[in-house]
């Protein structure tokens, strides 16, 4: 028996060229999968070293147009492969993505603590290392912006509506300006 769709046998999980369970579905611009066969947004390839400087321009780019999924991969790839030092911040950038991709999509709850999870992994790298604008990103800015979209999400839902944002209009600036 095989899956219509995808012409692979039920049940079967995809895989990469190593061998890996690797979901090849593709997404929306805010990583929601679509069937297969489906025209969708290209995926961000995995394990990517970039530079600092190149991890956050390319975030920003795709913050701006409103896919903060992607966003989060990018800086899940520095988390994973930048310094130990440096692991902390990466992952509570990718959580206020992550919160961002929720806030989008609808889920309140999800996005709220995400962004706010962030917002602390953030400061507290902040606090730890004593840098206050790590690679030119204004972290307490994007703290208070995570906070406040949280917020206002939250709000939003006790006010009547659905808490769903625009994840272009409410993207951070990274370095400054958030």
């Amino acid at each position: 028996m095989s899956d219509t769709s995808s012409g692979r046998p039920a049940g079967a999980r995809d895989r990469d060229s190593a061998g890996r369970a690797r979901n090849a579905r593709p997404r929306d611009g805010l990583g929601r999968p679509l069937p297969y066969g489906t025209g969708g947004v290209p995926r961000q390839p995995e394990g990517v070293v970039r530079t600092p400087e190149e991890t956050v321009a390319e975030a920003q780019a795709l913050l701006d147009e409103g896919k903060p999924f992607h966003a989060h991969e990018v800086f899940e790839d520095a988390w994973k492969s930048g310094p130990e030092e440096e692991r902390a911040l990466w992952r509570g950038l990718a959580q206020l993505a992550v919160g961002l991709t929720h806030a989008a999509r609808g889920n309140v709850t999800g996005g709220a603590r995400l962004l706010r999870r962030g917002a602390g992994a953030v400061e507290e790298w902040v606090t730890d290392t004593g840098v206050r604008e790590p690679h030119g990103m204004d972290a307490a800015g994007l703290a208070a912006w995570a906070r406040e979209l949280a917020d206002a999400v939250e709000n939003a839902v006790v006010s009547g509506s659905d808490g769903t944002v625009d994840a272009a209009r409410q993207a951070p600036r990274l370095r400054g300006g958030a």
